[in-house]
């Protein structure tokens, strides 16, 4: 263990990391933490919807098995972001200012998967009022922005 206490942002990444152990996608395990004032509002991690089969279980991912490239045919994914889990547990008043800690691990070499969140999430940032998103890019550096700056829905990313 060592002496350095990690900063904030650390600390919440560090939290979203051990949240994301708990989801149930074969390709990347996302976990996502807001915060308000220092104080965890919600967490979330990707997987099927509640007591719905998911593909740990199931033992298999469709997107997979088709070779379809990440970001695309979402329609053929039963799970559901981390970013829209926390969003979905947390409380409306709780979340307005608040900042999101996302943090993705590949599942086949456990190397950092980038944690900017997807245009669908973004839009949902927004509408949930959250003010900043911090996470960790593929080399496990920390990006923190306002959410009102993550590219439009229109951009391709």
């Amino acid at each position: 263990m060592t002496d350095k206490r990690p900063d904030w942002d650390e600390y919440f990444l560090n939290i979203a990391e051990v949240v994301a152990t708990r989801a149930t996608c074969l390709r990347r395990r996302y976990g996502a933490v807001i915060v308000s004032n220092n104080i965890i509002v919600s967490t979330g991690y990707n997987g099927a919807p509640r007591g719905e089969p998911n593909c740990l279980d199931k033992g298999g991912c469709l997107r997979d098995q088709l070779g379809v490239a990440k970001g695309e045919r979402y329609e053929l994914c039963v799970g559901v972001h981390a970013e829209q889990n926390a969003i979905i547990n947390g409380s409306p008043a709780a979340m307005a200012g608040a900042t999101i800690y996302v943090v993705g691990v590949n599942c086949h070499d456990s190397s950092y998967a980038s944690g900017e969140p997807c245009l669908l999430c973004r839009r949902m940032l927004k509408n949930a009022r959250i003010e900043r998103v911090v996470y960790r890019d593929r080399s496990g550096g920390i990006i923190s922005c306002p959410v009102a700056t993550l590219a439009d829905a229109g951009e391709k990313v």
